[in-house]
């Protein structure tokens, strides 16, 4: 079975794309998100996937989380939508660390549960991946999970694993715009 160094955002993403491959490759599950607007948020999301890796029998490394890094990449890219011109810097960021780790460490390829997510472009996703690939020479492992019901599965998988699920991808930015979201609808709704 060939090593794989997935990178991954939080638990509940990352619990249908291992069972997806968990017959096919032998996942070590890479958590670097330098995107989390608060260090409590990091850990609580890191915790949590901790704890779901050490059910599953996947073991996990944490990145180093360093939010000023993420903040200096978005730099002039803040007032973007989710989905805007930030969220790939932010995935070039999150796939380059991750690539660089898998090679340093010896494994045989890299990907990322990033594309679980409705909310994220697995195109773009997975051609920054390959354009990285391809610079280090490292095999990146294209997806989109999110099809064949992936999300949906992820779902079933953290009620039954009783995971915390948030309500944004992660940096201060996104939830913003999720908490207006939030408002907006709420404010309809009365």
């Amino acid at each position: 079975m060939k090593k794989l160094l997935l990178h991954s955002c939080c638990g509940p993403c990352s619990t249908q794309v291992i069972d997806f491959l968990k017959n096919d490759f032998d996942i070590t599950i890479f958590y670097y998100n330098p995107n989390m607007d608060t260090n409590e948020e990091y850990c609580h999301r890191l915790s949590e996937q901790k704890r779901y890796c050490q059910i599953v029998g996947v073991k996990v490394i944490d990145g180093e989380y360093d939010h000023g890094k993420f903040l200096a990449a978005i730099k002039g890219l803040e007032q973007e939508l989710e989905g805007g011109a930030r969220c790939p810097v932010c995935f070039r960021l999150r796939l380059q660390e991750t690539a660089e780790m898998a090679k340093k460490l010896g494994f045989d390829c890299f990907g990322t549960t990033l594309t679980v997510s409705p909310h994220k472009n697995a195109k773009q996703i997975n051609q920054i991946g390959q354009a990285i690939s391809d610079t280090m020479g490292i095999e990146f492992l294209p997806g989109d999970y999110k099809k064949q019901d992936g999300y949906k599965k992820s779902i079933i998988f953290s009620k039954q694993y009783n995971l915390y699920r948030q309500n944004y991808c992660g940096c201060e930015f996104s939830k913003l715009q999720s908490e207006s979201f939030r408002n907006k609808k709420s404010t309809n709704n009365n």
